[in-house]
This record gives structure tokens, sequence and C-alpha cells, in this order.
């Protein structure tokens, strides 16, 4: 991913516009899938919910945006099928908390050598 005329690109031809709000229709543009397949998508995968406005119209955001891009990719260039394209994103999802968790972790181990490192120090 890198920046090309103001929005992110992927593979270096597909741009997501600087906004926060995207209707369905402009979705279908930017990722060159129908709109049935969005809406096929939402029901498979749990990660990607759009808001929906008072008139029940779909709402995707920039997360939503790279999360389709992620599944087409996984789908349509990489070969996974539905159900894998979805074990897959949930393997990645428990691999970044996994990777949050020892974050915090070596924060907390961190703040506590310094606090040691404190009171030897006083």
């Amino acid at each position: 991913m890198g920046m090309k005329k103001g929005g992110l690109s992927y593979a270096g031809n597909i741009t997501i516009p600087d906004r926060m709000f995207f209707k369905i229709s402009e979705v279908v543009n930017i990722a060159g899938v129908e709109a049935h397949v969005l809406r096929y998508w939402e029901n498979e995968f749990v990660e990607l919910t759009p808001r929906k406005t008072k008139s029940g119209r779909r709402q995707y955001t920039r997360r939503d945006i790279e999360l389709i891009m992620e599944i087409k990719s996984l789908l349509y260039d990489d070969g996974f099928s539905i159900a894998g394209a979805r074990k897959r994103l949930q393997k990645r999802k428990k691999t970044a908390a996994k990777e949050d968790a020892i974050i915090e972790a070596v924060r907390q181990t961190r703040k506590g050598l310094n606090e040691i490192l404190g009171i030897l120090n006083s």
C-alpha cells in the first residue's frame, strides 16, 4: 500500500479517495466487484459491517473498503474459498491481538523496571 493522489493505493492501480464514508455504488467502482457480491460478503464475514443510514443505505468506511480489498485478494488472487478466507482473516485478527498483548506486556515490564531503577537510584 502506498500513497497515491490523496488516498491509499492497492497494487498500484486502485485508489481509495480520502473521505469518511462511501456509498455502495462508489465501493463497487473502487473494489471492482458487484453490489450483490458486497452484500453477500457482509453475510459471510462478520468483520465487514458497514453502517446503515436511517433509510437503510449502506455507508462504508475506509476500513471497510480495505477489508473488502483484502477479502477480494484472498478469494480471487490467492484462491481461497469463503471458509478459507474467513479462517485466514480470523487468524490474522488473533495474531494481531497476540502481538498487542506482547507489546503491552513489554510496556508494563519496562515501566516496572523503570520504577525499580528509580528506587535504586534514590
